[in-house]
């Protein structure tokens, strides 16, 4: 698969301005484990192959294990995930998939008990920006890393 076009080289101003709210988000104070599942999670919804391997990639990087990773597509029949972790991926699943109805108050109600006071708003702002970058990376054919074995 060939990229389309190079879509950081095509508007250099306004790729360091998502990457300048990523930055922040990055910095939000969020657990950096919560912040790989959610990405993770999300990349696999939208079918971003970069972002998928992106994304387990760092979470291995930083230590999360081999079979939460192969969980979090079956998150919701995993004993292996926190009621945070859970709640910040059925938050994630809801505005991935947002459809004609958005999230429903009882949603809403058990994220914001996870995810009190600005929580909530850093972590919908997490979900936002990997569906931006999974947009970017899919519209664009953004190619993922060869396997290790092929890059040495």
């Amino acid at each position: 698969m060939e990229p389309r076009i190079e879509y950081w080289a095509a508007a250099p101003e306004l790729m360091n301005g998502h990457l300048a709210l990523n930055t922040q988000i990055e910095a939000s104070g969020l657990e950096k484990s919560l912040l790989h599942l959610v990405k993770l999670r999300v990349s696999q919804i939208n079918g971003c192959a970069f972002c998928v391997d992106m994304h387990s990639r760092e979470a291995r990087a930083d230590g999360e294990t081999e079979q939460r990773l192969y969980l979090t597509s079956a998150w919701h029949d995993s004993f292996l995930f926190s009621p945070r972790e859970r709640a910040a991926l059925a938050w994630a699943e809801a505005l991935t998939r947002l459809g004609d109805n958005g999230p429903d108050d009882a949603l809403f109600a058990d994220t914001q008990w996870e995810f009190p006071g600005d929580e909530i708003v850093k972590l919908t702002t997490v979900i936002t920006m990997i569906n931006t970058w999974n947009r970017l990376s899919i519209a664009f054919r953004a190619v993922h890393a060869a396997p290790e074995s092929a890059a040495a």
